[in-house]
Protein backbone atom coordinates (compact mmCIF):
# COMPACT_ATOMS: atom_id res chain seq x y z
CA UNK A 1 0.00 0.00 0.00
CA UNK A 2 1.68 3.58 -0.93
CA UNK A 3 2.19 5.57 2.03
CA UNK A 4 -0.27 8.93 2.47
CA UNK A 5 1.31 12.04 1.70
CA UNK A 6 1.35 13.79 5.23
CA UNK A 7 1.89 10.81 7.06
CA UNK A 8 5.09 10.23 5.22
CA UNK A 9 5.98 13.91 6.53
CA UNK A 10 5.69 12.52 9.97
CA UNK A 11 8.92 11.14 11.50
CA UNK A 12 8.53 8.02 13.63
CA UNK A 13 7.02 8.91 17.35
CA UNK A 14 10.27 9.00 19.64
CA UNK A 15 8.39 8.77 22.80
CA UNK A 16 6.76 5.33 21.59
CA UNK A 17 9.99 3.29 22.24
CA UNK A 18 10.09 4.95 26.09
CA UNK A 19 6.38 3.78 26.44
CA UNK A 20 6.65 0.80 25.32
CA UNK A 21 9.23 -0.02 27.68
CA UNK A 22 7.45 1.53 30.59
CA UNK A 23 4.03 -0.30 29.74
CA UNK A 24 6.07 -3.79 29.97
CA UNK A 25 8.45 -2.67 33.40
CA UNK A 26 4.99 -2.31 34.47
CA UNK A 27 3.19 -5.48 33.27
CA UNK A 28 6.07 -7.71 35.22
CA UNK A 29 4.82 -5.51 38.11
CA UNK A 30 8.03 -2.85 38.75
CA UNK A 31 6.98 0.61 40.22
CA UNK A 32 7.50 3.03 37.54
CA UNK A 33 7.82 6.43 39.15
CA UNK A 34 6.79 8.38 36.09
CA UNK A 35 8.44 11.68 35.05
CA UNK A 36 7.40 11.43 31.56
CA UNK A 37 4.15 13.29 30.07
CA UNK A 38 3.84 16.49 31.07
CA UNK A 39 0.22 15.23 32.43
CA UNK A 40 -1.07 17.21 35.88
CA UNK A 41 -1.75 14.93 38.29
CA UNK A 42 -3.55 17.48 40.88
CA UNK A 43 -7.32 17.49 40.73
CA UNK A 44 -9.23 20.75 39.29
CA UNK A 45 -10.39 22.96 41.55
CA UNK A 46 -13.92 21.91 43.74
CA UNK A 47 -15.45 25.10 42.33
CA UNK A 48 -14.62 24.25 38.53
CA UNK A 49 -16.21 20.78 38.99
CA UNK A 50 -19.17 22.02 40.59
CA UNK A 51 -20.00 24.46 38.02
CA UNK A 52 -19.37 21.64 35.40
CA UNK A 53 -21.72 18.95 37.46
CA UNK A 54 -24.29 21.85 37.70
CA UNK A 55 -24.37 22.80 33.84
CA UNK A 56 -24.16 19.22 32.53
CA UNK A 57 -27.42 16.63 31.71
CA UNK A 58 -29.48 19.67 30.56
CA UNK A 59 -30.93 19.97 27.24
CA UNK A 60 -29.99 23.00 26.13
CA UNK A 61 -26.47 22.28 27.44
CA UNK A 62 -26.21 18.97 25.80
CA UNK A 63 -26.62 20.40 22.38
CA UNK A 64 -24.11 21.34 19.81
CA UNK A 65 -21.99 24.50 20.58
CA UNK A 66 -20.50 27.36 19.09
CA UNK A 67 -16.53 26.40 17.19
CA UNK A 68 -15.18 29.93 18.13
CA UNK A 69 -16.15 29.60 22.32
CA UNK A 70 -19.55 30.57 23.76
CA UNK A 71 -19.50 34.62 24.37
CA UNK A 72 -19.39 34.07 28.35
CA UNK A 73 -16.00 31.85 27.72
CA UNK A 74 -14.50 34.27 25.28
CA UNK A 75 -15.73 37.43 27.66
CA UNK A 76 -14.02 35.54 30.31
CA UNK A 77 -11.07 35.18 28.30
CA UNK A 78 -10.59 38.74 27.88
CA UNK A 79 -11.15 40.01 30.99
CA UNK A 80 -8.33 37.17 32.42
CA UNK A 81 -6.43 39.48 29.49
CA UNK A 82 -7.03 42.52 30.94
CA UNK A 83 -6.41 41.73 34.06
CA UNK A 84 -3.14 39.81 33.87
CA UNK A 85 -1.33 41.83 31.11
CA UNK A 86 -3.67 44.83 30.78
CA UNK A 87 -4.66 44.03 27.01
CA UNK A 88 -7.84 44.82 26.26
CA UNK A 89 -9.17 42.10 23.54
CA UNK A 90 -12.96 42.14 21.91
CA UNK A 91 -14.12 39.15 22.33
CA UNK A 92 -16.05 38.84 19.25
CA UNK A 93 -13.33 39.15 17.25
CA UNK A 94 -9.83 38.51 19.25
CA UNK A 95 -10.55 35.67 21.36
CA UNK A 96 -11.01 32.45 19.73
CA UNK A 97 -11.56 29.20 22.12
CA UNK A 98 -9.68 26.04 21.14
CA UNK A 99 -10.07 22.23 22.12
CA UNK A 100 -6.55 23.05 23.92
CA UNK A 101 -3.51 25.00 22.75
CA UNK A 102 -2.17 21.66 20.54
CA UNK A 103 -5.63 22.18 18.20
CA UNK A 104 -5.04 25.70 18.32
CA UNK A 105 -1.84 25.49 16.44
CA UNK A 106 -2.56 22.78 14.25
CA UNK A 107 -5.15 24.51 12.95
CA UNK A 108 -3.50 27.71 12.49
CA UNK A 109 -1.40 25.99 10.91
CA UNK A 110 -3.92 24.53 8.56
CA UNK A 111 -5.61 27.80 8.12
CA UNK A 112 -2.42 29.83 7.04
CA UNK A 113 -0.03 27.73 5.10
CA UNK A 114 0.62 27.20 1.12
CA UNK A 115 2.57 23.97 0.52
CA UNK A 116 6.87 24.96 0.92
CA UNK A 117 5.54 28.14 3.03
CA UNK A 118 8.67 28.19 5.75
CA UNK A 119 7.97 28.90 9.45
CA UNK A 120 10.58 29.30 11.71
CA UNK A 121 10.75 27.36 15.15
CA UNK A 122 12.42 26.74 17.91
CA UNK A 123 14.76 23.72 18.28
CA UNK A 124 14.00 22.11 20.81
CA UNK A 125 10.33 22.92 21.26
CA UNK A 126 7.10 20.86 21.93
CA UNK A 127 6.65 18.96 18.58
CA UNK A 128 3.00 20.38 17.29
CA UNK A 129 5.10 23.34 16.82
CA UNK A 130 6.91 22.11 13.76
CA UNK A 131 4.54 19.15 13.15
CA UNK A 132 1.61 21.65 12.85
CA UNK A 133 3.11 23.36 9.84
CA UNK A 134 4.67 20.04 8.23
CA UNK A 135 1.38 18.61 8.03
CA UNK A 136 -0.06 21.76 6.73
CA UNK A 137 2.67 20.71 3.30
CA UNK A 138 5.24 23.81 5.25
CA UNK A 139 8.51 23.42 5.64
CA UNK A 140 9.88 24.53 9.05
CA UNK A 141 13.90 26.37 9.49
CA UNK A 142 14.94 25.95 12.97
CA UNK A 143 15.95 28.82 15.31
CA UNK A 144 17.65 28.50 18.66
CA UNK A 145 15.22 28.10 21.73
CA UNK A 146 16.95 31.01 23.80
CA UNK A 147 15.43 34.61 24.00
CA UNK A 148 18.66 36.36 23.22
CA UNK A 149 21.15 37.65 20.51
CA UNK A 150 21.07 34.18 19.52
CA UNK A 151 17.61 33.90 18.73
CA UNK A 152 18.04 37.10 16.38
CA UNK A 153 20.86 36.42 14.52
CA UNK A 154 19.48 32.99 12.84
CA UNK A 155 16.35 34.89 12.41
CA UNK A 156 17.99 37.40 10.13
CA UNK A 157 19.63 34.55 8.35
CA UNK A 158 16.51 32.83 7.94
CA UNK A 159 14.95 35.94 6.57
CA UNK A 160 18.13 36.39 4.10
CA UNK A 161 18.82 32.70 3.10
CA UNK A 162 15.18 31.04 3.03
CA UNK A 163 13.09 30.76 -0.30
CA UNK A 164 10.94 31.22 -0.15
CA UNK A 165 11.09 34.38 2.93
CA UNK A 166 9.25 33.02 6.18
CA UNK A 167 5.70 33.55 6.54
CA UNK A 168 5.95 33.12 10.53
CA UNK A 169 7.96 32.45 13.73
CA UNK A 170 6.76 30.53 16.49
CA UNK A 171 7.92 31.16 20.00
CA UNK A 172 6.89 29.59 23.46
CA UNK A 173 8.13 31.08 26.61
CA UNK A 174 7.97 29.66 29.67
CA UNK A 175 9.40 27.08 26.61
CA UNK A 176 8.41 23.49 26.64
CA UNK A 177 10.30 21.66 27.32
CA UNK A 178 13.22 24.30 28.05
CA UNK A 179 11.92 26.04 30.78
CA UNK A 180 13.56 29.27 29.52
CA UNK A 181 11.71 32.51 29.70
CA UNK A 182 11.57 35.47 27.89
CA UNK A 183 11.28 39.33 28.75
CA UNK A 184 9.29 42.47 27.63
CA UNK A 185 12.20 43.69 25.77
CA UNK A 186 12.46 40.89 23.99
CA UNK A 187 9.19 40.60 22.62
CA UNK A 188 9.44 44.54 21.58
CA UNK A 189 12.60 43.63 19.72
CA UNK A 190 10.44 40.25 18.28
CA UNK A 191 7.85 42.40 17.16
CA UNK A 192 10.34 45.19 15.39
CA UNK A 193 11.44 42.60 13.46
CA UNK A 194 8.47 40.68 12.21
CA UNK A 195 7.44 43.87 10.99
CA UNK A 196 10.21 44.57 9.91
CA UNK A 197 10.08 41.49 7.66
CA UNK A 198 6.45 40.99 7.20
CA UNK A 199 6.30 37.75 9.64
CA UNK A 200 3.36 36.54 11.84
CA UNK A 201 4.35 36.20 15.21
CA UNK A 202 3.09 32.84 16.61
CA UNK A 203 3.21 32.53 20.77
CA UNK A 204 2.77 29.81 22.79
CA UNK A 205 1.83 30.98 26.54
CA UNK A 206 0.50 27.80 28.03
CA UNK A 207 2.48 27.96 30.78
CA UNK A 208 1.97 32.10 31.79
CA UNK A 209 0.93 31.19 35.39
CA UNK A 210 3.59 28.39 36.14
CA UNK A 211 6.63 30.42 37.10
CA UNK A 212 8.88 30.33 40.53
CA UNK A 213 11.17 33.42 40.57
CA UNK A 214 8.16 35.83 41.32
CA UNK A 215 8.02 37.89 37.87
CA UNK A 216 5.13 36.83 35.58
CA UNK A 217 6.30 36.14 32.26
CA UNK A 218 4.51 38.78 29.87
CA UNK A 219 2.67 38.65 27.33
CA UNK A 220 4.11 39.27 23.72
CA UNK A 221 1.02 41.00 22.77
CA UNK A 222 1.80 43.71 25.93
CA UNK A 223 3.89 45.08 23.00
CA UNK A 224 2.18 48.48 21.10
CA UNK A 225 1.53 47.21 17.47
CA UNK A 226 2.08 43.05 18.22
CA UNK A 227 -2.00 42.80 17.33
CA UNK A 228 -1.16 43.84 14.12
CA UNK A 229 1.09 40.77 13.15
CA UNK A 230 0.37 38.12 16.72
CA UNK A 231 -1.37 35.46 17.96
CA UNK A 232 -1.23 34.00 21.20
CA UNK A 233 -2.40 30.81 21.98
CA UNK A 234 -2.83 29.50 26.24
CA UNK A 235 -4.33 26.53 27.99
CA UNK A 236 -6.51 26.42 31.18
CA UNK A 237 -4.39 22.51 31.22
CA UNK A 238 -1.61 23.48 33.41
CA UNK A 239 -3.63 26.66 35.13
CA UNK A 240 -5.86 24.58 36.47
CA UNK A 241 -5.34 21.06 35.62
CA UNK A 242 -7.57 20.65 33.44
CA UNK A 243 -5.46 19.22 30.76
CA UNK A 244 -8.04 16.17 29.77
CA UNK A 245 -10.88 18.60 29.40
CA UNK A 246 -8.99 20.36 26.45
CA UNK A 247 -9.90 23.95 26.60
CA UNK A 248 -7.70 26.33 25.33
CA UNK A 249 -7.20 29.95 23.27
CA UNK A 250 -5.77 32.06 20.36
CA UNK A 251 -6.23 36.15 20.60
CA UNK A 252 -4.61 38.57 18.73
CA UNK A 253 -5.05 40.02 15.06
CA UNK A 254 -8.62 39.50 14.20
CA UNK A 255 -7.46 38.64 10.36
CA UNK A 256 -5.59 35.60 11.77
CA UNK A 257 -8.41 34.60 14.30
CA UNK A 258 -11.21 35.02 11.63
CA UNK A 259 -8.82 32.13 9.23
CA UNK A 260 -8.88 29.76 12.25
CA UNK A 261 -12.50 30.36 13.15
CA UNK A 262 -13.41 29.66 9.19
CA UNK A 263 -11.29 26.32 9.51
CA UNK A 264 -12.29 25.28 12.68
CA UNK A 265 -16.24 25.87 11.55
CA UNK A 266 -15.44 23.06 8.96
CA UNK A 267 -13.95 21.13 11.79
CA UNK A 268 -15.85 20.84 14.93
CA UNK A 269 -18.64 22.40 16.99
CA UNK A 270 -16.16 23.46 20.00
CA UNK A 271 -15.98 21.70 23.52
CA UNK A 272 -18.85 20.29 25.21
CA UNK A 273 -20.73 23.37 26.45
CA UNK A 274 -20.74 22.54 30.22
CA UNK A 275 -17.11 22.42 29.83
CA UNK A 276 -17.00 25.58 28.35
CA UNK A 277 -19.29 27.14 31.56
CA UNK A 278 -16.90 25.17 34.07
CA UNK A 279 -13.72 27.27 32.03
CA UNK A 280 -15.43 30.48 32.29
CA UNK A 281 -16.03 29.95 36.00
CA UNK A 282 -12.23 29.33 36.05
CA UNK A 283 -11.49 32.66 34.32
CA UNK A 284 -13.60 34.51 36.63
CA UNK A 285 -13.41 32.80 39.53
CA UNK A 286 -11.04 33.14 43.12
CA UNK A 287 -7.27 32.82 42.12
CA UNK A 288 -6.05 31.54 45.20
CA UNK A 289 -6.01 28.02 43.54
CA UNK A 290 -3.68 29.26 40.65
CA UNK A 291 -1.20 30.72 43.18
CA UNK A 292 -1.95 27.09 45.03
CA UNK A 293 -0.90 24.94 42.28
CA UNK A 294 2.52 27.26 41.61
CA UNK A 295 3.35 26.94 45.03
CA UNK A 296 3.01 23.13 44.88
CA UNK A 297 5.30 22.99 41.72
CA UNK A 298 7.57 25.43 43.16
CA UNK A 299 8.18 22.84 46.23
CA UNK A 300 8.38 20.16 43.82
CA UNK A 301 10.80 21.86 41.63
CA UNK A 302 13.14 22.58 44.69
CA UNK A 303 12.92 18.75 45.79
CA UNK A 304 13.74 17.26 42.33
CA UNK A 305 16.54 19.94 41.92
CA UNK A 306 17.86 18.94 45.36
CA UNK A 307 17.31 15.36 45.45
CA UNK A 308 18.61 14.59 41.68
CA UNK A 309 21.88 16.80 42.70
CA UNK A 310 22.49 14.57 45.93
CA UNK A 311 21.92 11.12 43.11
CA UNK A 312 24.98 12.59 40.79
CA UNK A 313 22.29 13.56 38.27
CA UNK A 314 23.00 17.68 38.27
CA UNK A 315 19.50 19.53 36.99
CA UNK A 316 19.37 22.78 36.58
CA UNK A 317 16.74 24.94 38.74
CA UNK A 318 13.79 25.71 35.93
CA UNK A 319 12.34 29.56 36.79
CA UNK A 320 9.06 28.52 34.84
CA UNK A 321 7.05 25.62 33.80
CA UNK A 322 6.59 21.84 35.00
CA UNK A 323 9.42 20.87 33.37
CA UNK A 324 12.66 20.61 34.36
CA UNK A 325 15.59 20.54 30.93
CA UNK A 326 18.17 18.00 32.43
CA UNK A 327 21.96 17.50 30.46
CA UNK A 328 22.34 13.99 30.42
CA UNK A 329 25.32 12.79 33.08
CA UNK A 330 28.25 13.27 31.22
CA UNK A 331 28.82 8.84 31.34
CA UNK A 332 26.20 8.09 29.62
CA UNK A 333 25.93 11.52 27.10
CA UNK A 334 26.95 9.24 24.18
CA UNK A 335 24.13 6.83 24.26
CA UNK A 336 21.61 9.97 23.20
CA UNK A 337 18.66 10.62 25.04
CA UNK A 338 16.57 7.94 23.45
CA UNK A 339 18.70 5.35 24.86
CA UNK A 340 19.61 7.49 27.94
CA UNK A 341 15.64 7.42 28.79
CA UNK A 342 15.17 3.78 28.01
CA UNK A 343 17.81 2.61 30.43
CA UNK A 344 16.28 4.64 33.34
CA UNK A 345 13.01 3.05 32.94
CA UNK A 346 15.32 -0.49 32.58
CA UNK A 347 17.54 -0.05 35.50
CA UNK A 348 15.92 2.73 37.52
CA UNK A 349 12.49 2.28 36.81
CA UNK A 350 11.94 6.25 36.59
CA UNK A 351 10.56 7.47 33.14
CA UNK A 352 11.37 10.93 31.40
CA UNK A 353 11.33 12.41 27.87
CA UNK A 354 13.88 12.16 25.74
CA UNK A 355 15.01 15.08 24.76
CA UNK A 356 15.44 14.56 20.94
CA UNK A 357 11.44 13.74 20.75
CA UNK A 358 11.89 17.45 20.98
CA UNK A 359 14.43 18.33 18.15
CA UNK A 360 17.66 17.00 17.52
CA UNK A 361 19.38 19.43 19.05
CA UNK A 362 17.94 18.20 22.36
CA UNK A 363 19.43 15.08 22.28
CA UNK A 364 21.28 15.18 24.91
CA UNK A 365 19.25 16.30 27.22
CA UNK A 366 16.12 14.90 28.94
CA UNK A 367 12.61 16.69 29.53
CA UNK A 368 11.64 15.92 33.66
CA UNK A 369 8.13 16.57 34.14
CA UNK A 370 7.59 17.36 38.07
CA UNK A 371 4.48 15.72 38.15
CA UNK A 372 4.58 13.32 40.75
CA UNK A 373 4.40 14.10 44.38
CA UNK A 374 7.14 14.78 46.29
CA UNK A 375 8.09 11.34 47.90
CA UNK A 376 7.57 9.73 44.69
CA UNK A 377 10.43 12.29 43.02
CA UNK A 378 12.34 11.35 46.27
CA UNK A 379 11.90 8.14 45.55
CA UNK A 380 13.23 8.81 41.85
CA UNK A 381 16.25 10.11 42.86
CA UNK A 382 17.05 7.41 45.20
CA UNK A 383 16.11 4.61 42.48
CA UNK A 384 18.71 6.89 39.93
CA UNK A 385 21.33 6.83 42.68
CA UNK A 386 21.38 3.10 43.33
CA UNK A 387 21.80 1.92 39.37
CA UNK A 388 24.40 5.11 38.92
CA UNK A 389 26.74 3.18 41.88
CA UNK A 390 25.69 -0.01 41.11
CA UNK A 391 26.62 0.71 37.12
CA UNK A 392 29.74 2.66 37.79
CA UNK A 393 31.02 -0.80 39.75
CA UNK A 394 30.35 -2.95 36.30
CA UNK A 395 28.11 -5.34 37.73
CA UNK A 396 25.12 -6.41 35.84
CA UNK A 397 22.00 -4.22 36.66
CA UNK A 398 18.68 -6.03 37.48
CA UNK A 399 15.57 -3.78 37.26
CA UNK A 400 13.73 -4.60 40.30
CA UNK A 401 10.43 -5.60 40.84
CA UNK A 402 8.49 -4.43 43.24
CA UNK A 403 4.59 -4.30 43.95
CA UNK A 404 1.93 -1.74 45.06
CA UNK A 405 3.47 1.86 45.31
CA UNK A 406 5.86 4.13 47.89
Amino acid sequence: MTDFHRIKRLPPYVFEPVNRIKAAARARGADIVDLGMGNPDLPAPTHIIQKLVETAGKPRTDRYSASKGINGLRRAQAGYYERRFGVKLNPDTQVVATLGSKEGFANMAQAITAPGDVVLVPNPSYPIHAFGFLMAGGVIRSVPATADDAFFAAMERAVIHSIPKPIAVVVCYPSNPTGFTASLDFYKELVAFAKKHELIVLSDLAYAEIYFDGVPPPSVLQVPGAMDVTVEFTSMSKTFSMAGWRIGFAVGNERLLAALARVKSYLDYGAFTPVQVAAAAALNGPDDCIAETRAIYKRRRDVLVESFDKAGFPVPSPSASMFAWAPIPERYRHLGSLEFAKLLVEKAEVAVAPGVGFGEHGDEYVRIAIVENEQRIRQAARNIRRFFETDATGHNVVPMVRTGSA
